[in-house]
Parts: structure tokens; C-alpha cells; sequence
């Protein structure tokens, strides 16, 4: 496959530094992307079509480089590429590595993350479009085109971010993705923004977890030609939810839509009813979509609420909806009976206590922060019966027994696991239940 550049071809950017071309990795709707050399370093470079290559599009660029990016997540333009002559241009950016996939490939079964790494993947998603959109960002055209992510961990990188706009009022540039798009779009009644980048989230992670559209059920199955006009009636003037509790008529389709049916049940009710609220409430009032804290909390909740089934190894959901009622929890494999261990409980925060399960900071200080740990699940080495939480904080924790005696837990330290027994934090107080 070639390209409009050749191997070997070497380029300057407005930097100074040299670029050769190495190889065409793809082509896409804009442009190409190519694998390029600088010294000895490999980096992406993306090179407009002509058609693409607008003033308009060129000034967008100009103003991501200038602003740097908002985070280690994004695949964000380095420096640009803008030949002396000419009315071509391309940017570089960092190449990315190729443990990372894309939603194409966990919908094809070319990856099989664990549900912690798609918790965590959708946790990191949700944080990156955060502090976009904190810094007065639209990213334009959420979608699983442009997002890779390492399914053994849930790194995550967003790619194709030379659509950022940092100023609402200027027109241009995309609107989205097809499918991904919010309703006001395709009805041509808005413009992006954070709230319709919260509409294109929410679908996205929905394909993350459903592996299928959330408005994709028995209308999109009766749909014979899927022209621009039944693309605008599906997705734009009367969407349905395939699992609206009132409306009924465009549930998934047995054959075609197994994924969504199949996966639906198997995750925690509050993930349901947000994913409900996002599809109904949120269809037709912008303002009262899920933001991307909602989805931070809920997730990282998820990432600490696992339970192994002894029977056959699979990983269930900790659902406390269903707790709540008195039910118990059933593996959604083997339908055998799970014990659910003691829990951590701080504020909203819920860890469950596995053997090595580890306490992140964000469990204790309600930070978000996922990546650091403060505490460990460890076995007493005198008797293996008995279990703690090893303090791998910087400062104390206290430990208080239920006759409301307090002993100093020092880093380094361990507190033993009882229910009815508190920890104070620095910022909260922990209880076993």
C-alpha cells in the first residue's frame, strides 16, 4: 500500500527537527499516518489529504501544539509539519505502541480484557475526557475509532486529537461519528460540546461493556436500507434505549443482539440504571447526562467490588442493590453461591477484602487517584486464619476495637481485619462490614 509520501522522504518540522518516513501505517476520512524516524526515536506522523488541509484545520493544529496536552493519556500533536512550498501540512505525535487495541478488536475477540482492565480502561477513559473538558476543551468525536487501550492493565491512549476546539463559538471543524453522535447533532439542532461529548462517552464505554449500541435493537433490525435518513430517525428525532423500562418496542433482537443480552445482567445494578438514565433522561436533556465524575466513581467502586466464584474461577460483581434487598450474589457462570468477603467501607468508597487486594488512595483520600497504594490485604504468618490490612501509607492510621480502644497503626504496620471495627484516616473513617 503507498502512500502520498514515499519511504525515505525526509521532512522538517517547523521545530527544526527531521523526520524520514519509515512506513504507512494507514489512511483514514482526513489524512494518513505514517511511521517516521527522528535520530533514533520511532514517532507517528499524521499527513493531511489536500481536501483536508484547510486554513481552518491548520489554525486548530497551530492551537492544540501551542496548549500541550492535557494528560500522559492522549496521543496529543507534538509539532508541526509545514512544507515552504505547497498547501499540504501534517503534524507528530507520539507512535502508539502496539500492546494497545481498539474496541473493533474486543469486539472481534482479537482482545479479551478482565473485567477489573475494563473497569479500569472505562475509569481512565472517563478521567482523560475529565480534564479535557476542565481545561474548556471539546474533543468533538468520542468514538472507538479513536481510542486504544492495553488489555491487560487498562492503560489507555486517545488518539486523533487534531479536532480539539478550545473556543465554543467558532464553527468547523467535525461533528462526530456516526452512532456516536448525541441526538441534537444529527438533528442539526447543536453543535459539540461537553455535553454532547458526554452523550459520545457514555455510548462508548456502553460498547466497552455491552460489546453492541445502546439504541441498536429491534428498530435497527427492521431497517432495510441504512441511509442517511433512517440513520437520522434511529439515532437522532426517535431513539430508543434497547432496555428503556417503559419502552419496550426496540429491545435486543435474539441472533443479532446477543452481546447486549448477555452482558446486560452480569454487571452491578447501579451501572445499569446509569447506563438507563444516560439512554432515556439523557436523550433528550443534555444537562442531566453522566458526567465523567459520575462515571469515575462507579468504576473505580466496580474495580474494587470483584469476587472470585470457587467453583469455576469466574469474577463477579459485588452489587450492593442487591445486598441491600437481602439477596445473595450468584455466580453468572456456573450459578453457584458467593460468599461476599468483609468489606472496607470510607464514605462512598468500597473495597472488598480478597486476599491481596490492595487499598488505593483514592479508597481512603476520595482523590481518584487509582494508580497509588496505601494498604495491602496480608495473612498473618502465625496463623494463616487471621487477616490484615498492612498500612502502606505515608502517615499513621489509628486502629479502634470495638470497647473503643485506639492503637497507632504505623506505615509498615498491620491492622487486623474485624467486622464492627474501625480505622481512622487522615480524612475519613474506614469501617468493616
Amino acid at each position: 500500500m503507498e502512500g502520498q509520501l514515499k519511504k525515505g522522504t525526509l521532512l522538517t518540522s517547523e521545530c527544526g527537527n527531521k523526520y524520514e518516513i519509515v512506513s504507512l501505517l494507514g489512511a483514514g476520512g482526513q489524512g494518513e499516518v505514517y511511521d517516521v524516524k527522528c535520530k533514533d526515536s520511532h514517532y507517528a506522523l499524521k499527513w493531511y489529504f489536500k481536501g483536508s488541509a484547510t486554513a481552518g484545520q491548520k489554525e486548530i493544529l497551530e492551537t492544540i501544539v501551542s496548549k500541550g496536552s492535557p494528560d500522559p493519556c492522549f496521543l496529543w500533536p507534538m509539532e508541526m509539519i509545514v512544507p515552504a512550498q505547497g498547501n499540504v501540512f501534517g503534524y507528530i505525535m507520539e507512535l502508539r505502541p502496539k500492546n494497545y487495541k481498539s474496541i473493533v478488536d474486543l469486539m472481534k475477540r482479537k482482545a479479551e480484557p478482565s473485567f477489573y482492565a475494563l473497569c479500569r480502561t472505562a475509569f481512565n477513559l472517563a478521567c482523560g475526557y475529565k480534564k479535557l473538558h476542565d481545561w474548556g476543551a471539546v474533543y468533538h468525536d468520542i468514538s472507538f475509532g479513536n481510542l486504544f487501550f492495553d488489555p491487560s492493565n487498562g492503560d489507555v491512549l486517545i488518539c486523533d486529537n487534531d479536532n480539539v476546539s478550545f473556543d465554543k463559538n467558532k464553527t468547523g471543524g467535525v461533528l462526530g461519528t456516526p452512532g456516536f453522535m448525541a441526538p441534537e447533532i444529527v438533528r442539526r439542532e447543536a453543535r459539540p460540546s461537553r455535553n454532547t461529548d458526554q452523550y459520545s462517552l457514555s455510548v462508548l464505554l456502553f460498547y466497552l461493556f455491552m460489546v453492541n449500541h445502546p439504541l441498536e435493537g429491534r428498530l435497527e433490525a427492521q431497517i432495510k436500507c441504512m441511509d442517511m435518513a433512517a440513520r437520522e430517525k434511529l439515532y437522532g428525532t426517535d431513539p430508543v434505549f434497547i432496555f428503556d423500562p417503559v419502552n419496550k418496542t426496540n429491545r435486543p433482537v435474539k441472533g443479532i443482539h446477543d452481546n447486549a443480552s448477555i452482558y446486560w445482567p452480569i454487571y452491578p445494578e447501579k451501572l445499569r440504571q446509569m447506563f438507563t438514565k444516560a439512554f432515556t433522561t439523557g436523550l433528550t436533556d443534555p444537562k442531566k447526562r453522566i458526567t465523567e465524575l459520575e462515571w469515575m466513581t462507579i468504576f473505580a467502586n466496580m474495580m474494587s467490588g470483584m469476587m472470585q466464584c470457587p467453583k469455576c474461577g469466574a469474577r463477579i460483581f459485588y452489587d450492593e442493590d442487591l445486598a441491600a434487598k437481602g439477596a445473595g450474589h450468584l455466580c453468572w457462570n456456573c450459578s453457584n453461591s458467593i460468599a461476599v468477603p468483609t468489606k472496607l467501607v470510607v464514605g462512598k468508597n468500597m473495597v472488598l477484602l480478597n486476599q491481596n487486594t490492595r487499598i488505593m488512595h483514592h479508597h481512603i483520600y476520595g482523590d481518584y487517584d487509582m494508580n497509588t497504594v496505601v494498604g495491602k490485604v496480608v495473612q498473618n504468618p502465625n496463623n494463616p486464619n487471621l487477616w490484615g490490612i498492612r498500612n502502606e501509607d505515608t502517615v499513621n492510621w489509628t486502629y479502634e476495637k470495638a470497647d473503643g480502644t485506639q492503637i497507632p497503626v504505623a506505615p509498615g504496620r498491620t491492622a487486623g481485619i474485624v467486622k464492627g471495627v474501625k480505622i481512622h484516616f487522615p480524612n475519613g473513617i474506614g469501617m468493616f462490614e
